[in-house]
């Protein structure tokens, strides 16, 4: 189970990581913050530059601590709530198949993340050579219910910010 554990970090965090930091930096053939900053913007979000770098952050950063299996219910939870927002926003009116632009990868991405809360990062991981023994269903459930909060979060001043832009600039019928 073990390698197994490792194995399925490793790959999902660096997966993540190099999402975060072509927000972050441009890398790996990433728009960096102000390209990404435009994309946000682009789908109703206030000062996009700004949800992008906590975007890359929690992805670059949720990923480096799956993959070290480091602290792994703080790092589902980030995860989770950027995957919570691109579902929403991206996603979702596509319908749930990847082919078609659906949200069936970000919700496999979110489930591991909330699988790797409860069964935890294993004994190849920085959070057992530290004794931190924070796994479990109440650790799971508390990495769900912080990422659903940190992606309503961004989610809700999207929608303000579009219902001030609706009353600021009313259209006529």
């Amino acid at each position: 189970m073990s390698l197994g554990l490792l194995v399925l970090r490793v790959v999902v965090g660096a997966l993540f990581f190099g999402h975060g930091t072509q927000k972050l930096f441009g890398w790996f053939g990433g728009h960096g913050l102000s390209g990404t900053g435009q994309f946000f913007e682009s789908m109703g979000f206030p000062q996009g530059k700004r949800q992008a770098f906590t975007a890359g952050l929690f992805e670059a950063g949720g990923g480096l601590l799956i993959a070290l299996g480091l602290v792994t219910p703080f790092a589902a939870a980030a995860l989770i709530a950027v995957m919570l927002v691109a579902v929403v926003k991206v996603h979702f009116a596509k319908g749930p198949w990847a082919t078609e632009g659906g949200y069936e990868y970000n919700a496999v991405l979110a489930a591991v993340a909330f699988a790797l809360s409860g069964v935890g990062a294993g004994n190849w991981s920085l959070d057992h050579a530290l004794g931190l023994s924070i796994h479990g269903t109440g650790w799971a459930l508390a990495a769900l219910g912080a990422g659903i909060l940190g992606g309503v979060l961004p989610l809700a001043e999207a929608r303000i910010a579009a219902s001030h832009r609706d009353r600021a600039h009313p259209t006529t019928a």
